[in-house]
């Protein structure tokens, strides 16, 4: 049992998936209780800490999808299958899944914000009534996707649009801004649809605003907002937006919540 919030556990790298050049998920050995939406502090000694969010989730194992960035993830790329990196965590409220996968449910997600929800997304697609799951990603271009085999079979089990933001040669799908979408969602009752939406701010504002045109409550929209959580703790203040600690109260808000916090 960990008793001492402030003091890392190692954890065994069981594999590594590469997606991009610069995103790669490692699946790292836990054992306890976990959300999506949730995150952990890794770390590597003398090298410092980066928050990443919970992309998978196994009896054993969580997934952490790392985007290499700076000087933390830049030597936890360094690190393969049987080395061990430092975990503290996990922190946050995480997404409620269960609010999802009973009835309508949109989720909106755009480039690394697909990872935080990738849990969500696999609940959805696993539910009873998995065609009445809608789910937007999109990704700046298809060098730039994450999780393919995930998405493959996605498109088989729920709603699914994927776009990107430019055309590129060979790609022949949808092409445009996440937000393009939303509109043409067919839903049976907009009064109790749920809806998840993460990814970049300007992404994520004009998205909610599209789904508030399209008639959404705002008590049922669900957002994550990624900051800079160096504690995870609420102790070092570096995620607090005014009263507010991202990393303690988040990062999953409930949009009436969150669109007070003005950064």
């Amino acid at each position: 049992m960990r008793t001492n919030p402030y003091i890392p556990f190692p954890s065994k790298i069981l594999d590594v998936i590469k997606h991009t050049k610069k995103e790669y998920t490692f699946r790292m050995e836990f054992h306890g209780d976990v959300k999506p939406g949730q995150f952990f502090e890794v770390s590597i000694p003398k090298f410092g800490e980066a928050p990443i969010s919970v992309s998978g989730i196994t009896e054993n194992s969580v997934d952490l999808t790392i985007r290499k960035v700076g000087r933390v993830t830049d030597e936890v790329f360094e690190n393969y299958v049987g080395d061990t990196l430092f975990l503290r965590g996990p922190y946050g409220n995480g997404f409620d899944v269960d609010k999802y996968t009973d009835g309508e449910c949109v989720v909106v997600a755009g480039g690394t914000g697909v990872s935080p929800v990738r849990g969500v997304i696999n609940a959805l697609a696993a539910s009873k009534d998995s065609k009445d799951k809608h789910v937007i990603l999109g990704f700046r271009s298809p060098s730039d996707m994450l999780f393919r085999d995930d998405i493959a079979d996605w498109e088989n089990k729920i709603d699914l649009i994927l776009t990107m933001d430019k055309e590129a040669q060979g790609y022949t799908g949808n092409v445009g801004l996440v937000t393009k979408f939303i509109p043409e969602l067919k839903l049976k009752n907009i009064e109790t649809a749920q809806a998840v939406v993460v990814g970049p701010p300007p992404m994520m504002k004009f998205s909610v605003i599209e789904l508030l045109k399209l008639g959404f409550k705002e008590e049922n929209i669900w957002v994550s907002y990624e900051r800079k959580m160096c504690c995870g703790i609420g102790k070092c203040g570096h995620c607090k937006v005014n009263d507010t600690y991202i990393c303690l109260d988040g990062p999953v808000f409930n949009y009436v919540d969150s669109k007070a916090l003005i950064d």
